[in-house]
C-alpha cells in the first residue's frame, strides 16, 4: 500500500496557509461546485464559499458574489484549486476587516478603495500611474491603454488581461487562459528579478520598486564603495539590502553637509523635509537654496523640495502630503529617485579597482543569483540580500531545511541572529551538515564551520544539493499516486524524451550536458508536447548563431514561466549548457506537467491517473541515455 499523500499545492506560500485537514476539506467543497461538464466556475462558488465558518457570519452570496466581481467580470470564467484558494483567502480577510480586525489589511497600504487582497492608497496608486506613463508612455504597443488617469480604476481594469505587466503582441481580444497564462508569466519573472511576491495572486499587482533599487550595489555602482572605510566594511556593505544601502548613501551625504540627526527610515525621519533640504543643497549645490529650511510649514518646506528635486529632473511621483504624512513605499521610491539622477560619489580609482576585486566571476554569480532566489521564493522568515554572508550563522539554511524536510531541525539546539558568539554559529552549521547528511547528500569532509568562514565552493554545491532534493521530492509526491518510485535524474531524462517522441518530434537529449541543447530547439519541442497553445514557433530561430540561441533561450524561460514553472536560470545557462540549471529547467517542466495530470485524474477517473504515471512507468534506453551524476562532489 502506499504511504498517505497530502494536498498537493505549486505555490508553497499558499500551501503553508492551511493544514492538510483544511485543505481536504477545502478541496472536497472544491469539489462539490463543479457543473456537469466537471468545470468550476467563479459564478460557482458564492453559495459554497458562503458556507464556510471563517466567512458565514460576516458575508452574504451577494457580498462573496461582488466582491469575486472585482477581479473579474466573467462569472462563467473557469478557475483551478489554487485560484479557489487564494478567492478564499481574500474573501476571509475581507470577512475579518468587516470585524475591524486591522491585522488583515496590508501593512503598509491603507486607504478606502480595495482590491480582492490589498487596501490600496490613493495617493500609492496615483504614483505608481504616474511612474507607468512615463517609463512606458512611448511604447508603440500600448498606446492606446495609457496614459492611465489616475483618477479612476484604470489601472487596476487594465491589469485584469496582464496587457499592463506583459502586453501581448498583436491580440487584442484575450481569453480567460490567455490572461491567466500573463499573469502567470509576470509573477513569475518578478520571483526571477528579485522581487517579493509572496501572498500575491494572479489577482494582484507585483512590487514594482525594484526597477528603481537595481543599482544599489557595488557592482552596478562600484562607486559605492565610497561609503565605507576598508575591507569588512566593504563586506558589510554587499550584505546590505538596498533599502539600508539608500539609508547609508544618504547619511553619507547628511554628514558631510553637516546635519546632525540620523535618517534610520523613509517615514518619520523624514516628515519635517530637513534631511531632504540638506541632502539637495549637498547633491546639488547649484540649485541650493535656505529658503527651503526657513519655510515654517511642512506642506510648504516639501513643495519646495519637489521643486528643488524637478531641477534634477526628479519627476514629481510623491506629493506635499506624502512627505509630510510619512508614506514609507514613496518616500523610499522618491529618494531612490534622486540617488539615480545624482548620487554625488566621486570616482576613487583605488577604492573602484578594490571595489571590483570584490566580484565573483560570472559562473559564481549566476549561481549565487540562482540559489538566492530560490531560498527568497521558499516563503521562510529571512530574506538574503547577499547569498555567502547570509548562510554564515546557519540560520536561513535551518529555515530552508525545515521547510523542506518538516521536522528535520532541532530548534532547540539552534541560535537565532544576531549571534555574537562565533561557537553559536558553527553550532547551527554543524546541525546544517548534520542534516544534509541524513538527507543522504554528498558531504565528505564538510564541517558546518566551513560554512561559516563563507566557503563559496562548499556553499553552492550545499545548496545545489538542497534545490535537486526539493525538486526530487515534489516529482515524487505527484509520482506516489501510483507506485510511490523515488524519481532519480534518469527518470527525469526519460520522461523528457519520451514527451518529445510522443509529440512526434525528433530532438533527444542524451544527458543534461548534452551541447546539442544549447540550440534550444529541444526544450521548445518539449514544452510545446507538455502544452501545444505555448509556443509561437514563429518566434523560434534556427540557433545556428550565438545570437539565435541566446534568443531561442531567452524565449524558452518565457515560455515555461508562462505556463506556470518557477525557475530562476538565465539564457547564458541554456547557450552553455549549465548541467545543473538544465536539470532544474527540465524538472520544472516536468512537475508542471504531472501536477495538471494529477489534478485532472482527481475531477475525472483513477484510470486517467494511471495513465499519466505510466510515463514514468516506461524505461530509458540504455543504449543511448548517459546516467547523470546524482550528487554534486564536494
Amino acid at each position: 500500500m502506499s504511504s498517505f499523500v497530502g494536498v498537493l499545492v505549486s505555490d508553497p506560500w499558499l500551501q503553508s496557509q492551511f493544514t492538510q485537514v483544511e485543505l481536504r476539506s477545502l478541496q472536497s467543497k472544491f469539489l462539490s461546485a463543479r457543473n456537469q461538464s466537471g468545470k468550476v466556475t467563479l459564478e460557482a462558488l458564492p453559495p459554497v464559499l458562503v458556507q464556510l465558518k471563517a466567512i458565514t457570519d460576516m458575508l452574504t452570496q451577494d457580498d462573496i458574489k461582488d466582491i469575486l466581481s472585482e477581479s473579474s467580470t466573467d462569472l462563467d470564467q473557469e478557475i483551478d484549486f489554487e485560484s479557489f484558494l487564494r478567492a478564499y483567502l481574500n474573501l476571509q480577510a475581507r470577512a475579518t476587516a468587516k470585524l475591524g480586525d486591522s491585522k488583515s489589511s496590508s501593512s503598509f497600504l491603507k486607504a478606502t478603495t480595495t482590491t480582492l487582497r490589498h487596501t490600496i492608497s490613493e495617493s500609492e496608486k496615483s504614483s505608481y500611474v504616474a511612474h507607468i506613463n512615463s517609463f512606458l508612455g512611448e511604447d508603440p504597443f500600448l498606446n492606446k491603454y495609457l496614459p492611465i488617469d489616475p483618477s479612476t480604476n484604470a489601472l487596476f481594469d487594465l491589469a485584469k488581461d496582464g496587457v499592463l505587466l506583459w502586453y501581448v503582441r498583436n491580440r487584442p481580444v484575450l481569453n480567460p487562459w490567455e490572461r491567466n497564462e500573463n499573469h502567470t508569466l509576470c509573477l513569475n519573472s518578478a520571483k526571477a528579478i528579485g522581487c517579493t511576491v509572496v501572498n500575491i495572486g494572479t489577482q494582484d499587482l507585483v512590487e514594482a520598486r525594484i526597477q528603481l533599487l537595481a543599482d544599489l550595489n557595488l557592482k552596478k555602482t562600484p562607486q559605492l564603495v565610497e561609503l565605507v572605510e576598508d575591507s569588512k566594511d566593504v563586506e558589510e556593505l554587499i550584505g546590505l539590502p538596498p533599502e539600508k544601502v539608500l539609508l547609508k548613501w544618504m547619511n553619507f551625504h547628511l554628514k558631510k553637509a553637516g546635519y546632525k540627526k540620523q535618517v534610520t527610515n523613509f517615514s518619520s525621519d523624514l516628515k519635517d523635509g530637513e534631511a531632504y533640504a540638506h541632502l539637495l543643497n549637498a547633491l546639488a549645490p547649484e540649485h541650493g537654496t535656505t529658503t527651503t529650511l526657513e519655510a515654517k510649514d511642512p506642506t510648504e518646506r516639501a513643495n519646495l523640495i519637489l521643486e528643488q528635486a524637478e531641477k534634477l529632473d526628479c519627476k514629481r511621483y510623491v506629493t506635499p502630503k506624502d512627505i509630510v504624512e510619512g508614506s514609507p513605499n514613496l518616500n523610499l521610491a522618491f529618494v531612490a529617485q534622486i540617488f539615480q539622477h545624482r548620487n554625488g560619489l566621486s570616482v576613487d580609482n583605488k577604492k573602484l579597482s578594490f571595489a571590483k576585486m570584490m566580484t565573483d566571476d560570472a559562473q559564481t554569480s549566476r549561481e549565487e543569483r540562482c540559489f538566492r532566489l530560490w531560498i527568497n521564493s521558499l516563503g521562510i522568515d529571512s530574506y538574503i540580500n547577499n547569498l555567502f554572508e547570509d548562510v554564515r550563522t546557519g540560520w536561513v539554511l535551518l529555515e530552508v531545511l525545515d521547510k523542506i524536510s518538516p521536522g528535520s531541525v532541532n530548534w532547540k539546539l539552534a541560535t537565532k541572529p544576531p549571534i555574537k558568539m562565533p561557537f553559536r554559529k558553527v553550532e547551527n552549521c554543524n546541525q546544517v551538515i548534520s542534516i544534509g547528511k541524513e538527507l543522504n547528500f554528498s558531504l565528505v569532509n564538510v564541517a558546518g564551520n566551513d560554512i561559516v568562514q563563507g566557503n563559496k565552493k562548499l556553499i553552492l554545491a550545499f545548496l545545489w544539493q538542497l534545490m535537486r532534493f526539493t525538486m526530487l521530492q515534489l516529482l515524487k509526491n505527484l509520482r506516489s499516486h501510483s507506485q510511490g518510485k523515488e524519481i532519480t535524474d534518469a527518470d527525469i531524462l526519460n520522461w523528457a524524451n519520451n514527451k518529445v517522441k510522443k509529440s512526434g518530434r525528433t530532438s533527444r537529449m542524451e544527458s543534461f550536458k548534452d551541447k546539442s541543447l544549447s540550440n534550444g530547439t529541444f526544450f521548445l519541442e518539449l514544452l510545446s508536447a507538455v502544452e501545444p497553445r505555448v509556443v509561437n514557433w514563429s518566434l523560434v530561430t534556427k540557433g545556428e548563431t550565438d545570437e539565435d540561441k541566446k534568443l531561442n533561450a531567452t524565449y524558452i524561460i518565457s515560455v515555461a514561466r508562462k505556463l506556470g514553472c518557477t525557475i530562476f536560470l538565465l539564457p547564458e545557462d541554456i547557450v552553455e549548457v549549465n548541467q545543473k540549471m538544465i536539470l532544474t529547467l527540465t524538472a520544472s517542466i516536468m512537475y508542471w506537467s504531472l501536477q495538471r495530470k494529477a489534478g485532472d485524474s482527481e475531477q475525472s477517473s483513477p484510470a486517467a491517473s494511471a495513465d499519466g504515471d505510466n510515463e514514468l512507468l516506461q524505461a530509458p534506453d540504455t543504449s543511448t541515455v548517459e546516467e547523470p551524476s546524482s550528487q554534486t562532489e564536494i
